[in-house]
């Protein structure tokens, strides 16, 4: 029994000492554990430009990377008659020489009289708007270089993935919340939406774009959707405004905007190429007692040829006035609007090839396209 109960307290006693020493290190070492996972900081995401300086990201937030792109967004004004029509954001993507070039969106400057830009500094800077596109939805300021001026790396959103950290500096709704930074996440890639380039109600152009749930408000439009590291992976250009949609964005990418930008920064327009039709949506046909073609009832979707211009690509084609438009090079057409997003993929020169429905049957036709005048 001795023996018995020696060891069963020799056993107490190991038992104690790795108890003790397992609580020791909790109470001494439990706090250094906790506050070392507080303080790890992680990089931002993977560079996707040759020259970005990566941030870090941490329980604070994107501060530095706010902070390494805060004075190379502006907010723009546009006048008219005198006064402030409307408002919009900008930022540098460049500087050369004396100057510095700002991107924005064309619909924030358009009907401009007047242009002036202001700095994260207060400084009101006269804008001259080299050239836009309503179709890309860009416009190119050139401004008067200042010493606050930084520039903003250009990145890539084909390297983003759907649920990454983005983030957004503009002037939502105008001078008071100017310098106002929003974060969300990369919500959605390739979304095609409609619009209007002409602020009319109905669409005649698709745009492909990025979505995202930052908050994006009047006066966010021409900012620049950034990456952890604050490269601009697109520019804000709309959202879905409906009393029952929330936290819907929409930004041009980046890629798209770089492969017209240097024809606008030098006040060339773009040259879209031209079908040589004009179009009514089968929707608006059959709705209309103005318009008297002969449209199958199966047929929901496409354009039907009102009118073919002389000279024209589609002049020389076997198209002809009431015919329904279906396919252009084996991508359907919805209607005018994406028959444009589909046509302004190529070039005046290129031939295409037109799938349209004629007395119910279909056929398909070659066309080639002309310079737009």
């Amino acid at each position: 029994m001795m023996k018995a109960e020696r060891i069963k307290e020799a056993v107490l006693i190991i038992v104690s000492f790795v108890i003790g020493g397992v609580l020791t290190f909790v109470i001494i070492g439990g706090d250094d554990v906790g506050s070392d996972n507080k303080s790890t900081t992680s990089s931002g995401l993977t560079c996707s430009s040759a020259d970005c300086t990566k941030v870090v990201v941490d329980e604070s937030g994107i501060s530095e990377a706010v902070e390494k792109v805060y004075d190379g967004v502006l907010m723009v004004r546009n006048y008219q008659k005198d006064e402030v029509a409307s408002t919009g954001t900008g930022f540098v993507y460049k500087i050369e020489g004396d100057y510095a070039y700002v991107m924005t969106n064309q619909h924030v400057v358009d009907g401009a009289e007047r242009i002036t830009l202001i700095t994260s500094k207060d400084e009101e800077i006269e804008g001259e708007v080299l050239g836009g596109d309503s179709y890309v939805d860009i416009a190119v300021i050139k401004i008067k270089k200042t010493d606050s001026l930084v520039t903003l790396q250009l990145g890539n959103s084909e390297n983003a993935s759907l649920g990454d950290l983005v983030f957004t500096v503009g002037s939502p709704l105008g001078y008071e919340y100017r310098g106002s930074v929003s974060t969300g996440h990369l919500a959605g890639k390739d979304r095609l939406v409609s619009v209007s380039t002409d602020n009319s109600t109905s669409s005649d152009w698709v745009m492909k774009v990025l979505q995202t749930d930052a908050a994006i408000n009047p006066g966010n439009s021409g900012g620049p959707l950034m990456n952890t590291n604050g490269e601009v992976i697109g520019v804000i250009s709309m959202k879905l405004v409906q009393t029952e949609v929330e936290g819907m964005g929409f930004a041009i990418p980046i890629e798209y905007i770089n492969s017209k930008i240097e024809t606008l920064e030098k006040g060339e327009s773009i040259e879209w190429p031209l079908l040589g039709v004009s179009m009514i949506n089968v929707s608006d046909a059959k709705r209309s007692y103005r318009y008297d073609f002969d449209i199958p009832n199966e047929i929901k979707s496409g354009v039907v040829v009102a009118g073919i211009e002389a000279g024209s690509g589609a002049e020389s084609s076997d198209l002809k006035e009431g015919d329904i438009i279906t396919k252009l090079n084996g991508k359907e057409v919805v209607d005018s609007a994406y028959l444009r997003y589909e046509l302004y993929k190529y070039s005046a020169g290129d031939t295409i090839e037109i799938t349209y429905i004629r007395a119910g049957k279909e056929h398909t036709t070659k066309v080639v396209l002309s310079k737009s005048k």
